[in-house]
């Protein structure tokens, strides 16, 4: 019997022993109670709250704007929708780099004002600090290695980092420091497979990739691109699941010829 049969409720430990049992975890990116109750649902084991909403349902072009207020709304939204998935809620940009009081601040309230399971924030040694503090609150970090989209604009492009080995060097010793510090898990971002398996094999703690090949133990998606709702993103990781957009189109379009028709309502569809 597989941990995610068997648990009514995932939590850091249920993580670890899937790890331990070589049981792969999946993890999916939601915003709103709506979907949310649907993907817990069907049973994913991580339900990430991620900044990403700053591009996917707010329609920025980087996830650097989204506040942390906005940020506790998502998680909210999520929490009231969910039986079983583990939350993990994203630190924005701006709400724990360089200030681990801050960072300690802004995670307490994630945890008080959305209820939400644990955060997660970007960096290695730079924001060492900033995990331990929270850490010492007795709140789950999850961590963030290889692309980190928050610092985009200092590498000033979405390719694949750590080719070179001097930058695949410091992501292995970031994450060991990590580990040390007791992250309960690490999300690996667009770095080549063959280093991400390592890490992997490594570390203790699970490592969730996103475009970081199959030896890892997870892997995540942004929920809009996997269903085809959003159409420009299609990097080499991504593979959709469904073309929602093309459906939804099609759906609204009947609507509106309906409605310029007359055929809606029809007789049985008033009072």
């Amino acid at each position: 019997m597989s941990v995610h049969k068997e648990v009514k409720r995932v939590t850091t430990a249920v993580l670890q022993e899937m790890k331990a049992r070589g049981e792969k975890i999946s993890m999916l990116t939601a915003y709103d109670f709506t979907l949310a109750k649907i993907v817990d649902e069907a049973g994913m084991d991580i339900i990430l709250v991620g900044d990403s909403a700053s591009n996917v349902m707010a329609g920025h072009e980087t996830t650097l704007p989204i506040t942390l207020d906005q940020m506790i709304y998502h998680a909210s939204s999520v929490i009231r929708a969910i039986k079983r998935s583990l939350v993990v809620v994203d630190l924005p940009f701006g709400s724990y780099q360089g200030d681990s009081k801050e960072a300690l601040r802004s995670s307490i309230r994630i945890m008080k004002e959305s209820e939400a399971h644990s955060v997660k924030l970007e960096g290695g040694k730079e924001v060492i600090e900033s995990v331990n503090r929270i850490l010492s609150a007795g709140i789950p970090v999850m961590g963030h290695l290889g692309l980190t989209p928050q610092s985009i604009y200092k590498f000033g492009t979405y390719t694949v980092r750590a080719k070179e080995e001097e930058e695949a060097q410091r992501l292995i010793e970031d994450a060991h420091l990590l580990e040390e510090a007791g992250v309960f898990a690490l999300i690996l971002e667009k770095v080549p497979a063959a280093l991400a398996e390592r890490v992997a094999k490594e570390l203790t703690i699970p490592v969730i990739g996103i475009g970081a090949g199959g030896g890892v133990d997870g892997q995540v998606l942004v929920m809009h691109d996997m269903l085809g709702i959003t159409q420009e993103f299609s990097p080499r990781f991504l593979r959709r699941y469904h073309n929602l957009y093309e459906e939804m189109l099609g759906a609204f379009n009947s609507y509106i010829d309906d409605v310029k028709s007359g055929d809606f309502p029809n007789e049985k569809e008033q009072y």
